[in-house]
Protein backbone atom coordinates (compact mmCIF):
# COMPACT_ATOMS: atom_id res chain seq x y z
CA UNK A 1 0.00 0.00 0.00
CA UNK A 2 0.92 3.58 -0.78
CA UNK A 3 0.18 7.04 -0.03
CA UNK A 4 -2.39 7.62 -2.37
CA UNK A 5 -4.55 4.95 -0.54
CA UNK A 6 -4.85 7.07 2.70
CA UNK A 7 -8.56 8.34 2.50
CA UNK A 8 -8.97 11.95 3.17
CA UNK A 9 -10.43 13.23 6.44
CA UNK A 10 -13.56 13.94 5.03
CA UNK A 11 -14.37 10.79 3.42
CA UNK A 12 -12.91 8.96 6.59
CA UNK A 13 -15.82 11.33 9.16
CA UNK A 14 -18.52 10.01 6.63
CA UNK A 15 -17.59 6.52 7.01
CA UNK A 16 -17.61 6.36 10.88
CA UNK A 17 -21.17 8.08 11.64
CA UNK A 18 -21.35 5.61 14.82
CA UNK A 19 -18.25 7.35 15.88
CA UNK A 20 -19.36 10.74 15.25
CA UNK A 21 -22.72 10.19 16.76
CA UNK A 22 -21.05 8.50 20.27
CA UNK A 23 -18.02 11.09 20.65
CA UNK A 24 -19.10 14.08 18.80
CA UNK A 25 -18.27 15.91 15.50
CA UNK A 26 -14.87 17.54 16.29
CA UNK A 27 -13.41 15.03 18.23
CA UNK A 28 -14.05 12.24 16.23
CA UNK A 29 -12.18 14.08 13.30
CA UNK A 30 -9.61 14.53 14.95
CA UNK A 31 -9.14 11.39 15.97
CA UNK A 32 -9.80 10.23 12.69
CA UNK A 33 -7.12 12.57 11.23
CA UNK A 34 -4.70 11.41 14.03
CA UNK A 35 -5.35 7.85 12.84
CA UNK A 36 -4.43 8.70 8.91
CA UNK A 37 -1.29 11.09 10.24
CA UNK A 38 -0.02 7.91 11.91
CA UNK A 39 -0.68 5.35 9.36
CA UNK A 40 1.17 8.04 6.76
CA UNK A 41 4.17 7.84 9.36
CA UNK A 42 4.53 4.20 9.42
CA UNK A 43 4.37 4.00 5.69
CA UNK A 44 7.26 7.25 5.19
CA UNK A 45 9.19 4.97 8.08
CA UNK A 46 9.40 2.15 5.52
CA UNK A 47 6.90 0.77 7.59
CA UNK A 48 5.14 -2.28 6.54
CA UNK A 49 1.36 -0.86 7.05
CA UNK A 50 0.33 -3.85 4.82
CA UNK A 51 1.01 -6.31 7.05
CA UNK A 52 -1.86 -5.17 9.58
CA UNK A 53 -4.62 -4.13 6.43
CA UNK A 54 -5.47 -5.68 3.39
CA UNK A 55 -6.38 -4.62 0.33
CA UNK A 56 -10.35 -4.62 -0.55
CA UNK A 57 -13.13 -2.90 -2.47
CA UNK A 58 -13.18 0.48 -2.65
CA UNK A 59 -15.19 2.73 -0.51
CA UNK A 60 -16.55 5.95 -2.30
CA UNK A 61 -13.92 8.67 -1.81
CA UNK A 62 -12.25 7.10 0.92
CA UNK A 63 -9.92 4.19 0.25
CA UNK A 64 -9.72 0.01 0.50
CA UNK A 65 -12.82 -0.80 3.00
CA UNK A 66 -10.57 -2.50 5.10
CA UNK A 67 -8.32 0.33 5.84
CA UNK A 68 -11.55 2.68 6.06
CA UNK A 69 -12.22 0.14 8.79
CA UNK A 70 -8.83 -0.49 10.41
CA UNK A 71 -8.58 3.42 10.70
CA UNK A 72 -12.13 3.88 12.48
CA UNK A 73 -11.38 1.23 15.18
CA UNK A 74 -7.97 3.21 15.08
CA UNK A 75 -9.31 6.37 16.05
CA UNK A 76 -12.31 4.21 18.21
CA UNK A 77 -9.01 3.11 20.42
CA UNK A 78 -7.57 6.47 20.54
CA UNK A 79 -10.74 8.16 22.06
CA UNK A 80 -11.82 5.06 24.49
CA UNK A 81 -8.39 5.97 25.69
CA UNK A 82 -8.75 9.56 25.97
CA UNK A 83 -12.29 9.27 27.08
CA UNK A 84 -12.70 6.44 29.83
CA UNK A 85 -16.22 7.63 30.88
CA UNK A 86 -18.06 7.60 34.15
CA UNK A 87 -17.51 4.50 36.45
CA UNK A 88 -19.36 1.41 34.89
CA UNK A 89 -21.15 -1.06 36.83
CA UNK A 90 -19.42 -4.61 37.62
CA UNK A 91 -20.50 -7.96 38.94
CA UNK A 92 -17.79 -8.08 41.95
CA UNK A 93 -17.53 -12.16 42.16
CA UNK A 94 -14.06 -11.40 43.97
CA UNK A 95 -15.19 -12.42 47.40
CA UNK A 96 -13.83 -9.25 48.68
CA UNK A 97 -17.01 -7.05 50.28
CA UNK A 98 -15.35 -3.60 50.81
CA UNK A 99 -13.09 -4.00 47.34
CA UNK A 100 -11.17 -0.45 46.96
CA UNK A 101 -10.87 -0.86 43.50
CA UNK A 102 -14.17 -1.57 42.79
CA UNK A 103 -15.77 1.40 44.83
CA UNK A 104 -15.85 0.20 48.43
CA UNK A 105 -19.22 0.09 49.71
CA UNK A 106 -22.11 -0.29 47.54
CA UNK A 107 -24.79 1.83 48.59
CA UNK A 108 -28.24 0.85 49.71
CA UNK A 109 -31.49 1.29 47.52
CA UNK A 110 -32.63 3.81 50.15
CA UNK A 111 -28.97 5.75 49.90
CA UNK A 112 -29.35 5.89 46.29
CA UNK A 113 -32.57 6.72 45.84
CA UNK A 114 -32.11 9.77 48.33
CA UNK A 115 -28.74 10.35 46.00
CA UNK A 116 -30.86 10.88 42.65
CA UNK A 117 -33.78 12.52 44.85
CA UNK A 118 -30.92 15.38 45.89
CA UNK A 119 -29.14 15.20 41.99
CA UNK A 120 -31.49 18.16 41.23
CA UNK A 121 -32.50 21.04 42.99
CA UNK A 122 -32.79 20.64 46.76
CA UNK A 123 -32.84 22.34 50.08
CA UNK A 124 -29.30 21.36 50.67
CA UNK A 125 -28.96 24.92 52.63
CA UNK A 126 -32.20 26.24 52.37
CA UNK A 127 -34.64 26.10 55.20
CA UNK A 128 -38.39 25.95 53.74
CA UNK A 129 -40.17 26.72 57.08
CA UNK A 130 -38.30 30.68 57.01
CA UNK A 131 -37.30 30.57 53.07
CA UNK A 132 -34.32 31.52 54.32
CA UNK A 133 -31.01 30.22 54.28
CA UNK A 134 -29.72 26.74 56.61
CA UNK A 135 -26.90 24.52 56.89
CA UNK A 136 -26.03 21.47 55.60
CA UNK A 137 -24.23 20.68 58.67
CA UNK A 138 -28.04 20.59 59.96
CA UNK A 139 -28.40 17.35 57.75
CA UNK A 140 -26.15 15.28 59.06
CA UNK A 141 -25.11 15.69 62.92
CA UNK A 142 -28.53 15.38 64.46
CA UNK A 143 -27.83 11.69 62.81
CA UNK A 144 -24.27 11.38 64.22
CA UNK A 145 -24.54 11.91 67.60
CA UNK A 146 -27.36 9.82 67.83
CA UNK A 147 -25.97 6.90 66.23
CA UNK A 148 -22.75 6.88 68.19
CA UNK A 149 -23.65 9.39 71.50
CA UNK A 150 -20.94 11.73 70.81
CA UNK A 151 -21.86 15.75 71.84
CA UNK A 152 -21.44 16.85 68.11
CA UNK A 153 -19.82 16.09 64.93
CA UNK A 154 -18.95 16.76 61.47
CA UNK A 155 -18.52 15.22 58.77
CA UNK A 156 -15.89 15.94 55.98
CA UNK A 157 -14.82 14.32 52.24
CA UNK A 158 -12.71 11.13 53.52
CA UNK A 159 -11.23 9.68 56.87
CA UNK A 160 -7.67 10.98 56.09
CA UNK A 161 -9.31 14.80 55.56
CA UNK A 162 -10.77 14.55 58.51
CA UNK A 163 -7.46 13.72 60.48
CA UNK A 164 -5.96 16.09 58.67
CA UNK A 165 -8.95 18.55 60.28
CA UNK A 166 -8.35 17.72 63.37
CA UNK A 167 -5.04 17.76 63.58
CA UNK A 168 -4.69 21.28 62.00
CA UNK A 169 -7.71 23.08 64.07
CA UNK A 170 -6.26 21.27 67.26
CA UNK A 171 -2.82 20.69 67.29
CA UNK A 172 -1.12 23.21 64.38
CA UNK A 173 2.29 24.21 65.44
CA UNK A 174 2.77 22.01 68.23
CA UNK A 175 3.57 18.59 69.15
CA UNK A 176 1.04 15.33 68.36
CA UNK A 177 2.30 12.07 70.23
CA UNK A 178 2.02 9.08 68.07
CA UNK A 179 3.09 5.45 68.81
CA UNK A 180 5.93 4.22 66.02
CA UNK A 181 3.62 0.84 65.40
CA UNK A 182 0.95 3.31 64.90
CA UNK A 183 3.08 5.32 61.69
CA UNK A 184 1.00 3.64 58.87
CA UNK A 185 0.79 4.24 55.21
CA UNK A 186 -2.07 4.24 53.75
CA UNK A 187 -3.26 3.43 50.06
CA UNK A 188 -1.68 5.82 47.63
CA UNK A 189 1.45 5.63 49.26
CA UNK A 190 0.22 8.32 51.90
CA UNK A 191 2.07 8.57 55.37
CA UNK A 192 1.10 9.68 58.45
CA UNK A 193 4.16 11.50 58.96
CA UNK A 194 3.84 13.30 55.95
CA UNK A 195 0.65 13.58 56.79
CA UNK A 196 1.56 15.21 60.07
CA UNK A 197 3.68 17.45 58.38
CA UNK A 198 1.21 18.73 55.93
CA UNK A 199 -1.40 19.52 58.79
CA UNK A 200 1.84 21.54 60.23
CA UNK A 201 2.18 19.74 63.39
CA UNK A 202 5.50 18.17 65.33
CA UNK A 203 5.50 14.48 65.30
CA UNK A 204 6.50 12.90 68.80
CA UNK A 205 7.11 9.11 67.65
CA UNK A 206 6.75 7.27 71.16
CA UNK A 207 7.26 3.19 72.05
CA UNK A 208 8.62 0.70 69.57
CA UNK A 209 7.02 -0.79 66.72
CA UNK A 210 6.04 -3.64 68.34
CA UNK A 211 5.62 -2.70 71.93
CA UNK A 212 3.72 0.94 73.25
CA UNK A 213 2.87 1.15 77.06
CA UNK A 214 0.80 4.14 78.59
CA UNK A 215 4.11 5.39 80.78
CA UNK A 216 5.57 5.98 77.21
CA UNK A 217 3.41 8.29 76.67
CA UNK A 218 2.79 10.06 79.70
CA UNK A 219 6.58 10.23 79.49
CA UNK A 220 6.70 12.43 76.48
CA UNK A 221 4.02 15.03 77.47
CA UNK A 222 6.23 15.18 81.04
CA UNK A 223 9.03 16.18 79.31
CA UNK A 224 10.61 19.11 80.56
CA UNK A 225 10.63 21.30 76.55
CA UNK A 226 7.25 19.22 75.96
CA UNK A 227 4.33 21.00 73.67
CA UNK A 228 2.20 18.20 73.13
CA UNK A 229 -1.54 19.38 71.57
CA UNK A 230 -2.91 16.13 71.60
CA UNK A 231 -2.33 12.31 72.00
CA UNK A 232 -3.32 10.47 68.61
CA UNK A 233 -4.04 6.89 68.35
CA UNK A 234 -3.98 5.11 64.92
CA UNK A 235 -5.67 2.14 64.23
CA UNK A 236 -3.71 -0.03 61.88
CA UNK A 237 -6.23 -0.93 59.42
CA UNK A 238 -4.48 -2.68 56.49
CA UNK A 239 -2.33 -4.78 58.80
CA UNK A 240 -1.49 -6.37 62.33
CA UNK A 241 1.72 -7.09 64.27
CA UNK A 242 1.21 -10.31 66.43
CA UNK A 243 3.31 -12.05 68.48
CA UNK A 244 5.41 -10.21 71.05
CA UNK A 245 3.25 -6.86 71.38
CA UNK A 246 1.62 -4.41 73.71
CA UNK A 247 -0.79 -2.09 73.20
CA UNK A 248 -2.20 0.26 75.52
CA UNK A 249 -5.58 0.43 76.93
CA UNK A 250 -7.67 2.99 75.45
CA UNK A 251 -9.05 4.79 79.17
CA UNK A 252 -5.43 4.80 80.36
CA UNK A 253 -4.61 6.76 77.44
CA UNK A 254 -7.68 8.73 78.08
CA UNK A 255 -6.70 9.46 81.87
CA UNK A 256 -2.82 10.56 80.66
CA UNK A 257 -4.73 12.87 78.22
CA UNK A 258 -7.08 14.40 81.08
CA UNK A 259 -4.24 15.02 83.20
CA UNK A 260 -2.07 16.56 80.84
CA UNK A 261 -5.15 18.72 79.71
CA UNK A 262 -5.11 17.80 76.14
CA UNK A 263 -7.38 16.26 73.88
CA UNK A 264 -7.08 12.38 72.84
CA UNK A 265 -8.09 11.50 69.36
CA UNK A 266 -8.61 8.15 67.98
CA UNK A 267 -8.66 7.23 64.52
CA UNK A 268 -10.72 4.29 64.46
CA UNK A 269 -10.55 3.36 60.42
CA UNK A 270 -13.41 0.90 59.99
CA UNK A 271 -16.45 3.05 60.24
CA UNK A 272 -17.93 0.47 62.70
CA UNK A 273 -20.56 2.40 64.75
CA UNK A 274 -20.96 -0.07 68.09
CA UNK A 275 -19.40 -2.80 69.05
CA UNK A 276 -20.08 -5.76 67.12
CA UNK A 277 -20.39 -9.86 68.23
CA UNK A 278 -19.31 -11.31 65.22
CA UNK A 279 -15.97 -13.41 65.81
CA UNK A 280 -14.41 -11.93 62.73
CA UNK A 281 -14.45 -8.29 64.22
CA UNK A 282 -13.28 -8.99 67.48
CA UNK A 283 -10.69 -6.04 68.51
CA UNK A 284 -11.98 -3.85 65.53
CA UNK A 285 -12.79 -0.66 67.50
CA UNK A 286 -16.31 1.41 67.30
CA UNK A 287 -16.71 4.97 67.49
CA UNK A 288 -19.06 4.66 70.30
CA UNK A 289 -16.65 2.30 71.78
CA UNK A 290 -13.83 4.57 71.60
CA UNK A 291 -15.83 7.67 73.13
CA UNK A 292 -16.95 5.69 76.13
CA UNK A 293 -13.38 4.22 76.92
CA UNK A 294 -12.22 8.04 76.73
CA UNK A 295 -11.62 9.57 73.11
CA UNK A 296 -12.07 13.07 73.04
CA UNK A 297 -12.59 12.84 69.20
CA UNK A 298 -13.14 9.91 66.82
CA UNK A 299 -12.85 9.85 63.46
CA UNK A 300 -13.65 6.85 60.87
CA UNK A 301 -14.59 6.23 57.23
CA UNK A 302 -18.12 6.25 55.68
CA UNK A 303 -17.39 3.70 52.78
CA UNK A 304 -16.38 0.89 54.63
CA UNK A 305 -18.22 -0.56 57.43
CA UNK A 306 -20.38 2.05 57.87
CA UNK A 307 -21.55 0.96 54.12
CA UNK A 308 -21.88 4.69 53.28
CA UNK A 309 -20.29 6.75 50.59
CA UNK A 310 -17.21 8.08 50.49
CA UNK A 311 -16.86 10.09 53.53
CA UNK A 312 -14.84 10.83 56.92
CA UNK A 313 -16.72 11.46 60.11
CA UNK A 314 -15.29 13.28 63.16
CA UNK A 315 -17.31 13.20 66.13
CA UNK A 316 -16.59 13.79 70.34
CA UNK A 317 -16.47 16.88 72.61
CA UNK A 318 -18.48 19.58 71.21
CA UNK A 319 -15.68 22.34 72.31
CA UNK A 320 -13.10 20.34 69.81
CA UNK A 321 -15.99 19.34 66.98
CA UNK A 322 -16.72 23.44 66.87
CA UNK A 323 -13.09 24.17 66.86
CA UNK A 324 -12.70 22.02 63.94
CA UNK A 325 -15.79 23.42 62.40
CA UNK A 326 -14.69 27.06 62.57
CA UNK A 327 -11.40 26.00 61.09
CA UNK A 328 -10.58 27.48 57.60
CA UNK A 329 -9.89 24.44 55.83
CA UNK A 330 -13.17 22.92 57.20
CA UNK A 331 -15.19 24.31 53.92
CA UNK A 332 -12.28 22.90 51.08
CA UNK A 333 -13.12 19.45 52.48
CA UNK A 334 -17.00 19.31 53.41
CA UNK A 335 -19.11 17.13 51.43
CA UNK A 336 -21.32 17.88 48.62
CA UNK A 337 -25.08 17.32 48.48
CA UNK A 338 -24.93 14.06 46.72
CA UNK A 339 -22.70 12.69 49.66
CA UNK A 340 -25.24 13.89 52.19
CA UNK A 341 -28.11 12.57 50.80
CA UNK A 342 -26.48 8.92 50.61
CA UNK A 343 -24.72 9.25 53.68
CA UNK A 344 -28.03 10.51 55.72
CA UNK A 345 -29.87 7.97 54.63
CA UNK A 346 -26.89 5.08 55.59
CA UNK A 347 -26.31 6.68 58.85
CA UNK A 348 -30.91 6.08 59.37
CA UNK A 349 -30.52 2.73 58.24
CA UNK A 350 -28.72 2.39 61.49
CA UNK A 351 -30.37 4.19 64.20
CA UNK A 352 -33.44 1.84 62.43
CA UNK A 353 -31.67 -1.16 63.13
CA UNK A 354 -31.88 -2.03 59.73
CA UNK A 355 -27.79 -2.71 59.40
CA UNK A 356 -29.30 -5.38 56.75
CA UNK A 357 -30.49 -3.30 54.40
CA UNK A 358 -27.00 -1.81 53.79
CA UNK A 359 -25.14 -3.61 51.33
CA UNK A 360 -21.83 -4.59 53.11
CA UNK A 361 -23.93 -5.87 56.20
CA UNK A 362 -26.15 -8.03 53.76
CA UNK A 363 -23.13 -9.81 52.08
CA UNK A 364 -21.26 -10.35 55.51
CA UNK A 365 -24.69 -11.64 57.46
CA UNK A 366 -26.27 -13.58 54.60
CA UNK A 367 -28.02 -16.97 55.32
CA UNK A 368 -25.59 -19.29 55.30
CA UNK A 369 -28.10 -22.01 53.60
CA UNK A 370 -29.25 -20.26 50.99
CA UNK A 371 -25.76 -19.09 49.72
CA UNK A 372 -24.87 -22.59 49.74
CA UNK A 373 -27.78 -23.82 48.18
CA UNK A 374 -26.81 -20.31 45.56
CA UNK A 375 -23.06 -22.03 45.31
CA UNK A 376 -23.90 -25.20 44.69
CA UNK A 377 -26.63 -24.17 41.35
CA UNK A 378 -23.76 -22.36 40.11
CA UNK A 379 -20.90 -25.04 40.55
CA UNK A 380 -23.75 -27.47 38.53
CA UNK A 381 -24.42 -25.20 36.07
CA UNK A 382 -20.54 -24.39 34.96
CA UNK A 383 -19.19 -27.41 35.66
CA UNK A 384 -17.39 -26.45 38.77
CA UNK A 385 -16.45 -27.63 42.40
CA UNK A 386 -17.62 -26.06 45.62
CA UNK A 387 -14.63 -25.55 47.90
CA UNK A 388 -15.02 -23.66 51.25
CA UNK A 389 -13.27 -20.33 51.32
CA UNK A 390 -12.99 -17.28 52.46
CA UNK A 391 -15.09 -13.67 52.00
CA UNK A 392 -12.53 -10.82 52.89
CA UNK A 393 -13.87 -7.93 54.54
CA UNK A 394 -11.58 -5.48 52.74
CA UNK A 395 -11.28 -1.93 52.11
CA UNK A 396 -8.42 -1.01 55.28
CA UNK A 397 -11.54 -3.04 57.25
CA UNK A 398 -10.89 -5.59 60.16
CA UNK A 399 -7.22 -6.18 58.34
CA UNK A 400 -6.91 -10.12 57.40
CA UNK A 401 -10.88 -10.59 58.92
CA UNK A 402 -12.99 -12.74 56.75
CA UNK A 403 -16.20 -14.63 57.19
CA UNK A 404 -16.10 -18.78 56.01
CA UNK A 405 -17.64 -18.76 52.56
CA UNK A 406 -18.61 -21.49 50.13
CA UNK A 407 -17.19 -20.98 46.43
CA UNK A 408 -16.99 -22.15 43.24
CA UNK A 409 -13.86 -23.24 41.35
CA UNK A 410 -13.76 -24.04 37.78
CA UNK A 411 -10.71 -25.29 35.97
CA UNK A 412 -9.94 -24.28 32.90
CA UNK A 413 -7.02 -24.15 30.41
CA UNK A 414 -5.85 -20.48 30.80
CA UNK A 415 -7.30 -19.17 34.15
CA UNK A 416 -5.95 -15.82 33.30
CA UNK A 417 -7.78 -15.83 30.12
CA UNK A 418 -11.21 -16.58 31.41
CA UNK A 419 -10.71 -13.79 33.79
CA UNK A 420 -9.72 -10.92 31.23
CA UNK A 421 -12.41 -12.16 29.13
CA UNK A 422 -14.71 -11.70 32.02
CA UNK A 423 -13.77 -8.58 32.70
CA UNK A 424 -14.42 -7.83 29.33
CA UNK A 425 -17.36 -8.15 28.95
CA UNK A 426 -21.11 -6.28 29.89
CA UNK A 427 -21.24 -6.01 32.56
CA UNK A 428 -17.57 -6.37 33.62
CA UNK A 429 -17.02 -9.51 35.83
CA UNK A 430 -13.96 -9.17 38.44
CA UNK A 431 -13.52 -13.08 39.88
CA UNK A 432 -10.31 -14.25 41.35
CA UNK A 433 -7.72 -16.72 39.53
CA UNK A 434 -5.81 -18.65 42.84
CA UNK A 435 -4.47 -22.10 42.64
CA UNK A 436 -4.35 -22.01 39.04
CA UNK A 437 -8.59 -21.96 38.94
CA UNK A 438 -11.06 -19.20 38.57
CA UNK A 439 -12.72 -18.65 41.99
CA UNK A 440 -15.98 -17.35 41.96
CA UNK A 441 -17.25 -16.24 45.55
CA UNK A 442 -21.55 -15.39 45.81
CA UNK A 443 -21.38 -13.89 48.79
CA UNK A 444 -20.57 -10.55 46.83
CA UNK A 445 -23.05 -11.35 43.91
CA UNK A 446 -26.97 -9.97 44.30
CA UNK A 447 -28.94 -13.40 43.83
CA UNK A 448 -30.60 -12.16 40.82
CA UNK A 449 -27.54 -12.29 38.59
CA UNK A 450 -26.51 -15.86 39.45
CA UNK A 451 -27.88 -17.03 36.02
CA UNK A 452 -25.85 -14.51 34.40
CA UNK A 453 -22.85 -15.33 36.35
CA UNK A 454 -23.34 -18.80 35.10
CA UNK A 455 -23.59 -17.89 31.48
CA UNK A 456 -20.28 -15.98 31.60
CA UNK A 457 -18.29 -18.29 33.21
CA UNK A 458 -19.22 -20.88 30.65
CA UNK A 459 -18.96 -18.92 27.57
CA UNK A 460 -15.38 -17.40 28.96
CA UNK A 461 -14.01 -20.97 30.03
Amino acid sequence: MDLAALPRVDALVRAAPLLVARHGQGPATEALRRAIAAARAQLLDGAAAAGTVTAGAEAPGAGPASLVDHLVAIAAEDLAARRPGPPRAVLNASGIVVHTNLGRAPLSAAARAALADAAGYCDLEYDLTTGGRGARDDRLEPLLTEVTGAEAGITVNNAAAALVLALAALAGGREVVVSRGELVEIGGAFRLPEIMAAAGVRLVEVGTTNRTRAGDYAAAVARPDADVALLLVVHPSNYRITGFTETPALPDLAEIARVACVPLVHDTGSGLLQPHAAAWLAGEPSVAGSLRAGADLVLCSGDKLLGGPQAGLLVGRADLVARCRRWPLARALRLDKLRIAALAATLEAHLRGAAEEVPVWAMLGADPEALALRVAWLAAAVGGDVTQGTTLVGGGSAPGAGVASPVVRLAVPRPDETARRLRAGDPPIVVRVEGGVVVADLRTVPAEADELLAQRLTAAG
